[in-house]
C-alpha cells in the first residue's frame, strides 16, 4: 500500500512540475537571470510549495510518525557548517548551469527528453563519489 501512495504522490509531483513548467530548463535559467530577462514564475511555484507543505510538516514536527505508523527520521543538525554551504554552492552552480535539479530531470525523462540522462548519470556519479569519500 505504501508503494501504491508513493507511486499516486511522486506522479502528482511530477504532473505538477510539468504543468507549471518547471521541468523546463528554459524556465529555470529565466528565473535565474536576475539582470536580463528574469522569469519570477519559479517564485510563485516555490510560494505555493511552500504553502502546501507547511501543515504536513508542522504535524511531522509534532507526531514524527506516517500515516502507517512508521517513525519519520527528521534532521537534527541545525548547524550551517562548511559541508552545508560547499554543497549548496555546488547544488546551485549545477543549477545554474543546467536549469534542471533531482526531480525535473526524471520528469525530463518522461517527456522524451533523453539528453537529461546525461544530467542523471553524472548526478548519480556525483551521490557515488561522495558517498566513497565521506562514506555517508
Amino acid at each position: 500500500m505504501k508503494n501504491i501512495f508513493a507511486f499516486i504522490f511522486g506522479g502528482l509531483f511530477s504532473i505538477g512540475l510539468m504543468i507549471s513548467g518547471m521541468s523546463n530548463p528554459g524556465k529555470v535559467i529565466g528565473f535565474l537571470d536576475l539582470f536580463g530577462q528574469w522569469d519570477p514564475s519559479l517564485a510563485f511555484v516555490m510560494i505555493g510549495a511552500i504553502l502546501v507543505a507547511f501543515i504536513p510538516f508542522q504535524k511531522a514536527i509534532r507526531k514524527p510518525k506516517t500515516i502507517f505508523n512508521e517513525k519519520i527520521e527528521l534532521p537534527n543538525n541545525n548547524e550551517i557548517d562548511k559541508k552545508l554551504i560547499t554543497g549548496a554552492f555546488i547544488f546551485g552552480v549545477g543549477w545554474g548551469i543546467a536549469g534542471i535539479c533531482p526531480a525535473p530531470a526524471f520528469t525530463l525523462i518522461g517527456l522524451g527528453y533523453y539528453q537529461a540522462l546525461y544530467f542523471i548519470i553524472a548526478m548519480l556519479a556525483g551521490v557515488l563519489i561522495h558517498r566513497k569519500i565521506f562514506g555517508a
